[in-house]
């Protein structure tokens, strides 16, 4: 996966949108984590994986797809927000032992200590178990970076219309 051109991306939509609504001295960091959480909160939703009472299946792969990369758009401007673009990942996301609910909670969890501390290893964390949940969810990376490439697309045009 190509963080370093994501990072990239999203710090010139995060300031794009920073001029256009006149935030350059906002700390928006607690909006974007709650952003975040609404966010993942509307991915579960997607993939129904915790509505046990219901037989409806989850939707189809390109919805949760991009509600997916709604999330990698936070975690990365997250990470922009306490200056950890530039640092080196190496992606190593063994396959996880837990469900996808599990992970859904884990998940939570993650945004939590990473909100408490803004470390670069609890962002570290974050972001990995993120692609965990991708991969669980039968996601590339190369289906997340188009995904993500395309999202980026929209949330400019959104911009430009006045979203």
């Amino acid at each position: 996966m190509q963080l370093e051109k994501l990072f990239q991306m999203q710090q010139a939509l995060d300031q794009h949108i920073e001029e256009k609504h006149d935030l350059q001295k906002e700390d928006l960091f607690d909006r974007k984590v709650l952003a975040l959480l609404v966010e993942l909160g509307e991915l579960a939703n997607e993939t129904r994986c915790f509505k046990f009472w219901s037989v409806k299946p989850s939707s189809e792969k390109s919805v949760v797809l991009e509600e997916y990369v709604d999330g990698i758009h936070f975690i990365l401007s997250l990470g922009i927000e306490c200056g950890f673009e530039t640092l080196q990942y190496s992606i190593q996301t063994e396959p996880t032992a837990l469900t996808v609910s599990e992970q859904f909670l884990f998940i939570y969890e993650k945004i939590t200590s990473f909100k408490n501390s803004k470390s670069n290893l609890d962002f570290n964390a974050l972001l990995e178990s993120y692609l965990q949940l991708g991969t669980l969810l039968g996601v590339s990376y190369e289906e997340m970076e188009k995904a993500y490439f395309t999202k980026n697309e929209v949330n400019y045009q959104r911009q430009q219309n006045n979203y």
